[in-house]
């Protein structure tokens, strides 16, 4: 059998999956052996991890035993799938197709076994889903209750993790699905927009920004105490950009890599940043932040925070994956709305609040994006 045979095998999904289920044999090179799908398992994820050590520990076996499967894989097909004469190491042409063909089998299997013990456990499918720090858990639980009411017997596992690591996750079919901010598009990723949230100027309640009743044009922030995220973040690149375009030039006196250590500082004084407003509704109702609504030049569009949805491309999704991402998107939208509008609300009542304990004197407005 030649390497391009397995292309062909991936395009049948009645065939892939009885390979992948059984093992896969034939005759000339294959006569009086197998080439179990452990071994193809092997394959896939040391070239999806681009490293043999990260590929074994994807499943369980030493570094020498994951060589020696892809070694076995080689000899089988009579054809060198890995040039390891290069550094780093890259697939060869028979590599890069032998592995389309792989991972197409290995994952109808996966996919046939999860069918099978979803008929065996009653208690469904868990949906593993990584989210970035700032989507609260407090945010996702009602998508979680629709979820469990729409699929009984279905569970939702959320892990909170670095942005970097969740695409990673993604690929590696570590996790189902992902919430990820300024997501891009790739090879193996899938990007579906869910939430575009508005950003606005977060400043202590004593900062001279504090009593603005209008909106702050990005321009005016040049020279002021800046806190901002890591340098090495894509919310990062994108907020120097939106600065740069307006010519503001910030002192940034503190970098973190989540919005609460950020929201943290500037409660303490360190100076003002840009988050997402809806990020900021606790600390406004709390009054220990101002939220002050960012102005835009006439043909400007708002600067937000883009979130979206990503699950890995070309991979069959379990139906309980699906209808939880069709939840999520139904009400996308509408929670944009929702988060500004409960931000407004919350800090008129902030207001209200400290004019009442001022004898009915005039306040610092507690401002928000509209």
């Amino acid at each position: 059998m030649r390497p391009r045979h397995w292309s062909r095998a991936a395009g049948h999904e009645s065939v892939a999956l009885i390979l992948g289920m059984l093992a896969i044999s034939g005759g000339g090179k294959y006569s009086g052996g197998f080439m179990h799908l452990e071994a193809l398992s092997i394959f896939c994820d040391v070239v999806r991890h681009q490293s043999f050590s990260r590929g074994a520990l994807a499943n369980s076996v030493s570094q020498s035993a994951a060589s020696q499967a892809v070694r076995q894989i080689e000899r089988r097909l009579g054809a060198q799938l890995i040039d390891r004469s290069r550094r780093p190491w890259q697939l060869t042409p028979e590599g890069k197709l032998f592995f389309q063909g792989c991972q197409e089998i290995v994952d109808r299997y996966h996919e046939l076994e999860e069918a099978v013990q979803r008929r065996q456990d009653p208690s469904g499918y868990t949906v593993r889903l990584a989210s970035i720090y700032s989507v609260g858990l407090h945010d996702l639980s009602q998508y979680v209750d629709r979820f469990r009411a729409a699929v009984p017997g279905a569970h939702v596992d959320i892990e909170y993790m670095h942005p970097d690591e969740i695409p990673t996750r993604i690929q590696n079919d570590q996790s189902d699905v992902g919430l990820l901010a300024f997501a891009t598009p790739g090879r193996d990723l899938t990007v579906v927009p869910w939430r575009q949230q508005a950003m606005a100027v977060a400043c202590p309640p004593a900062h001279g920004f504090a009593g603005r009743t209008t909106a702050i044009g990005p321009w005016e922030l040049t020279g002021a105490a800046f806190v901002t995220f890591d340098r090495g973040l894509r919310v990062r690149r994108e907020l120097d950009r939106y600065l740069r375009r307006h010519g503001a030039e910030v002192d940034v006196v503190a970098e973190f890599d989540t919005i609460e250590n950020i929201k943290q500082a500037v409660e303490d004084g360190a100076g003002v940043a840009i988050l997402p407003e809806s990020t900021l509704r606790r600390e406004v109702e709390r009054q220990t932040l101002v939220a002050i609504p960012l102005d835009k030049l006439d043909d400007e569009a708002p600067f937000v925070r883009p979130l979206s949805i990503v699950h890995r491309r070309r991979r069959r999704l379990n139906p309980a994956v699906t209808e939880f991402i069709r939840l999520l998107r139904l009400d996308g939208g509408e929670r944009t709305a929702d988060d500004a509008s409960a931000t407004r609300e919350a800090a008129a009542a902030a207001t209200r609040a400290a004019a009442a304990a001022s004898g009915g004197g005039q306040a610092a407005p507690a401002r928000v994006a509209p």
